[in-house]
């Protein structure tokens, strides 16, 4: 099932093109608003699958061309993302040790709305496909053999990156958890829909032009390593988000203007905007063009404030 928000932030199933309110079958669900309606129902899900599938057969839907779609998670109780988890194309000889951190989830938006680049002094903004993973029920230091029954669905989620700030070594925080640095959805596609999640297309454009493009087959740590490493940190709770990561092979500046779009396979089609107000500048190149070329790192910024002065 696909459960999505729209206009204001009313719940809805994906039926093809429309989008069916399901709103009068969830109403008894205990809720102060949309953040803990969608946890709520996670925690209830078998009770009210039959009543959605019903209602949703029933329609009537709406054109999801006509509708605003929201973040079908609008307020995580947490959001982890795991940090260099892919083997890049197997480029890698060995994985880098486990690692993650946590983004707030106050920078959360949703599809057709507009990551905001901040003026702080970056190197660049970047922002990372990945295929997250959303928890189904509350998890404390859960086995790997087990952590697949924890898990309800999945989503489309960008990690938004302003790089290189700083002083150095001052890195997740003030990077990855800025306003508008966390987009997801179009919606939440439930975990029976995805024969397997460790063999999907993960596909990002910048303008209509494909910068990444890898599968979660090339995952170094597995959902069900991940969500033990991560369990054994904090309790995830029922809606939790977890980000598996991204090849970084493709990533490339995020610039004022911009569209971006993003689908992994099964999940549907993420799209968003950029503003930039200072107008910033970068070469359109991704790290592997760089590499190519025998350069290391992201592109240098090229113009607008905070870019490197010129040597006199």
């Amino acid at each position: 099932m696909k459960l999505a928000y729209f206009d204001d932030f009313v719940p809805g199933v994906i039926q093809g093109d429309s989008v069916v309110d399901v709103s009068s079958e969830v109403r008894d669900i205990p809720h102060t608003g949309p953040h803990d309606l969608i946890s709520g129902l996670i925690v209830r899900f078998e009770q009210y699958r039959a009543r959605l599938e019903d209602a949703a057969r029933r329609g009537p839907g709406r054109k999801l061309a006509d509708v605003r779609l929201r973040p079908p998670l609008p307020r995580p109780v947490n959001i982890d993302c795991m940090a260099q988890n892919y083997m890049e194309n197997g480029t890698l000889r060995e994985p880098a040790p486990i690692n993650g951190f946590h983004k707030s989830p106050s920078a959360v938006i949703g599809d057709g709305d507009t990551m905001v680049l901040p003026d702080v002094p970056a190197t660049i903004f970047e922002g990372e496909a990945e295929m997250a993973v959303v928890i189904g029920k509350r998890a404390t230091n859960v086995r790997a053999a087990d952590a697949m029954s924890h898990v309800f669905g999945y989503v489309n989620f960008i990690d938004g990156s302003a790089r290189g700030l700083p002083p150095a070594g001052n890195v997740f925080y003030q990077m990855k958890s800025r306003d508008s640095f966390a987009p997801m959805g179009p919606w939440l596609v439930t975990a029976d829909e995805i024969a397997d999640p460790h063999n999907l297309a993960v596909r990002l454009w910048v303008n209509g032009e494909i910068k990444q493009d890898f599968n979660t087959s090339d995952m170094a740590y597995k959902i069900p390593r991940c969500i033990e490493w991560v369990s054994s940190i904090h309790t995830l709770e029922p809606g939790d988000v977890l980000a598996t990561g991204t090849n970084h092979r493709g990533l490339s500046s995020f610039q004022d203007g911009d569209r971006i779009e993003l689908e992994t396979q099964g999940l549907g089609r993420l799209r968003i905007n950029v503003r930039d107000d200072l107008k910033r500048t970068w070469l359109r190149e991704t790290r592997l063009d760089r590499q190519n070329k025998g350069q290391a790192g992201p592109t240098p910024q090229l113009t607008g404030k905070h870019a490197p002065k010129a040597p006199a």
